[in-house]
């Protein structure tokens, strides 16, 4: 039941906080936001069928399939949000005037998205998890959750889960930001496409020329991309791409004497230096940014963290000047 004009003027902060955080559940079954759940578990499953084989296994198949699984963290954050302050702002704008705190009506916001970027994220790694892809047993944190007699494969899922939910929660409040800012629905849909191709853009998973490289430390997907791929060991894993490849088009590629590289490649084969070979590959595309290491995985974490509470602050900002918006 909404407070009348008159009663908000004399509720405090936290009981508004209460008060809109009820409306936005009830908004969650009456407008059927709920969809936001079975969708993000179509688009878990589709990326897992595409990328899946090679994630957590390969360095090639880790690196695309983290990128992919970042893009569905964005995804699913930008779609959460990017309607929920505008589709409202006539509403918003009345109620302030009549006694609405912002930091309650946005507070209000950070805790049910929290909890729906949260579900989202379990939906993910459920479904990750019934289409096959397997999960490293080493962790970064797995000193410590040995200590605490966890299960192999247990740390990971951990760490998955809350590098899932920085990332799509992070996402989340830029979408929110974008509500706030944007005065119509149509603008935030429309503004949305471009910020997702900024933050893909931007992601690390491109290589970008020198001049602009450094913007990627401003974007979700460069930290969530890193933060994947250090909980995954991306360098201790094999990279095996090039091996594959010269393997399958090698006996079309002679190099004198008849010879083809599909020989040369048989006969490390037989010699049993294949795998001393793969990991010379591999030793080529390792990363210091993607070394398994705490530091790593915190300097990612704390980045997405700051993001997201520089996009909560701006949304702060832009309402509690609401009433002069003459939109």
């Amino acid at each position: 039941m909404r407070e009348s004009e008159n009663d908000l003027k004399h509720i405090g902060r936290f009981r508004q906080l209460i008060i809109y955080l009820n409306k936005l559940f009830r908004l969650f079954v009456l407008q059927n936001d709920w969809k936001v759940l079975p969708m993000s578990a179509v688009i878990a499953g589709l990326v897992s069928l595409a990328v899946g084989r090679g994630l957590f296994r390969t360095m090639e198949g880790t690196f695309q399939g983290t990128f992919a699984l970042t893009c569905v963290c964005i995804w699913n954050g930008f779609f959460n949000s990017i309607q929920s302050i505008c589709r409202e702002r006539a509403v918003i704008k009345r109620e302030h005037r009549a006694g609405m705190h912002i930091t309650s009506y946005v507070g209000a916001q950070l805790i049910y998205q929290a909890l729906l970027c949260a579900a989202q994220c379990a939906i993910t790694i459920f479904v990750l998890g019934v289409t096959g892809v397997a999960y490293p047993q080493e962790t970064v944190f797995n000193s410590v959750l040995d200590q605490a007699g966890s299960q192999a494969g247990t740390g990971f899922t951990v760490e998955l889960f809350i590098t899932l939910f920085l990332v799509t929660y992070a996402a989340d409040l830029m979408a929110l930001m974008i509500s706030a800012i944007v005065h119509s629905e149509m603008a935030a849909m429309t503004v949305m496409p471009f910020m997702l191709i900024i933050q893909l853009v931007f992601s690390g998973f491109i290589a970008l020329p020198q001049s602009i490289s450094d913007a990627t430390d401003l974007m979700i997907s460069k930290w969530g991309v890193q933060s994947l791929c250090v909980i995954s060991d991306y360098n201790e894993l094999p990279a095996v791409m090039i091996w594959n490849r010269m393997s399958s088009g090698g006996d079309r590629i002679d190099i004198g004497g008849g010879v083809t590289i599909k020989d040369v490649m048989n006969v490390i084969d037989e010699q049993g230096m294949k795998d001393t070979v793969i990991q010379k590959l591999s030793e080529t595309n390792q990363r210091a940014d993607f070394e398994a290491t705490f530091e790593n995985l915190f300097t990612a974490w704390i980045y997405i963290i700051v993001l997201g509470a520089v996009f909560a602050v701006i949304t702060v900002v832009f309402l509690e000047f609401i009433d002069r918006d003459k939109r």
